[in-house]
């Protein structure tokens, strides 16, 4: 008879802590300030290709000069078929702008550009936020082999003050298994509270 009523609290006790784990981590992400991406954004990645020091820097280069060009073409445009307009019209300039920095930084490396609407973004541990994985709308550069470390923001409407640069990439099942983990976490100090262990 014990045994059911410590079961029966434990019971209890774990309804009523699920809303308190709820209300802990909605206060947590209201404290990171994080921005929500809008359903409708026009995203920038960029690939390099290693994750050598050299390969990374150059990666980072590219990056200022394209954001900052980018930037400045939709710093005044708050309607994204516009925005969709007029980076689909100045990819030839853009294209021109990323060569010219390889040159700059004396890189022998090619690259490509793209911009679509299925471009893979894996997901992103942004602080204690995650931004999910999927295909979504964006410029896309690829530095050479393009198989180092990527960095991207979303540049319409302008989101790229976001360090998303310092966030963590995870794969999905990585995602799951830190869910679990936090789970087991609970479960185990609930059941040494009680003695049950």
């Amino acid at each position: 008879m014990k045994k059911f009523w410590m079961a029966i609290g434990l019971l209890f006790l774990l309804l009523s802590i699920i809303p308190v784990i709820s209300v802990a981590k909605e206060m947590q992400h209201k404290e990171l300030d994080y921005q929500v991406i809008p359903d409708e954004a026009i995203r920038l990645r960029i690939l390099a290709n290693s994750d050598s020091e050299k390969d990374q820097e150059l990666k980072h280069k590219v990056r200022d000069e394209v954001n900052e060009v980018i930037t400045e073409w939709v710093k005044d445009i708050d309607d994204i078929e516009e925005a969709r307009k007029l980076i689909q019209e100045n990819l030839p300039e853009l294209e021109e702008v990323i060569r010219d920095t390889l040159e700059k930084e004396n890189s022998d490396e090619d690259f490509e550009l793209e911009y679509g609407e299925n471009v893979s973004f894996p997901a992103k541990l942004y602080g204690n936020y995650l931004y999910p994985a999927g295909e979504y709308e964006a410029i896309l550069v690829t530095i050479g082999e393009g198989s180092g470390a990527n960095w991207w923001c979303v540049l319409f409407p302008p989101l790229c003050f976001l360090d998303f640069f310092n966030g963590t990439s995870v794969a999905s099942d990585e995602v799951e298994e830190i869910e679990e983990e936090e789970e087991v976490e609970v479960e185990f100090f609930l059941f040494k509270w009680l003695g049950l262990s």
